[in-house]
């Protein structure tokens, strides 16, 4: 018999050969599930997984938010609202930072987060990437806060090349100008959709 489990899963990232990352939400453990044609990174999806020669595979699958996840590293270019996030954590001596983001008319748009790198202890970067630090948190935060963004969203982790700091961006609409404009920016294409 073929040993299963189901579960609410959150998919990370996406890795060279394809198979993707994902986070039990439930338990907050990350696994690597092989390609789904029907997923992408940031989807959440209830679904049930299978270990039928070792590597886990999805065999249903209901995909209840369709945001999606980019990362680039070694950016340059940040935007002014990331770095103000970063020198008030600097000023404040925290390793961490938040601060909303507000299109042209003043309408809020996004939210900027701001970690500090932990150089020889901790890859932050690679822990957001790979499901080992969590994201829900933040995109719950963003979701139920004043401005109560409806999903699905975007989300950028980027890592800057010439500062102590890993930024996530949450911007509130997919597809928007504000997330083209980021993709065109950091070099994140999307991807296409099921």
């Amino acid at each position: 018999m073929t040993p299963t489990t189901t579960g609410t899963y959150r998919v990370r990232s996406r890795s060279t050969d394809g198979d993707l990352r994902c986070v039990d939400l439930d338990d907050g453990e990350a696994l690597d599930v092989a390609p789904a044609a029907d997923l992408r990174p940031g989807y959440r999806f209830d679904g049930t997984l299978a270990w039928d020669d070792g590597t886990a595979r999805v065999t249903e699958c209901e995909v209840t938010d369709r945001t999606l996840f980019a990362y680039a590293d070694g950016v340059a270019n940040l935007f002014e609202a990331a770095l103000d996030a970063w020198e008030e954590a600097r000023r404040e001596n925290s390793g961490v930072n938040a601060r909303p983001t507000f299109d042209q008319g003043g309408d809020p748009n996004g939210a900027v987060y701001t970690f500090a790198e932990q150089t020889g202890e901790r890859d932050v970067y690679a822990e957001l990437r790979d499901g080992t630090a969590p994201l829900e948190p933040l995109l719950d935060r963003f979701r139920d806060g004043e401005s109560g963004f409806d999903a699905p969203n975007e989300v950028f982790v980027l890592r800057p090349a010439t500062h102590g700091f890993v930024l996530v961006y949450l911007v509130a609409e997919k597809g928007g100008v504000l997330a083209d404009t980021v993709r065109d920016t950091y070099g994140c294409p999307r991807p296409d959709e099921p």
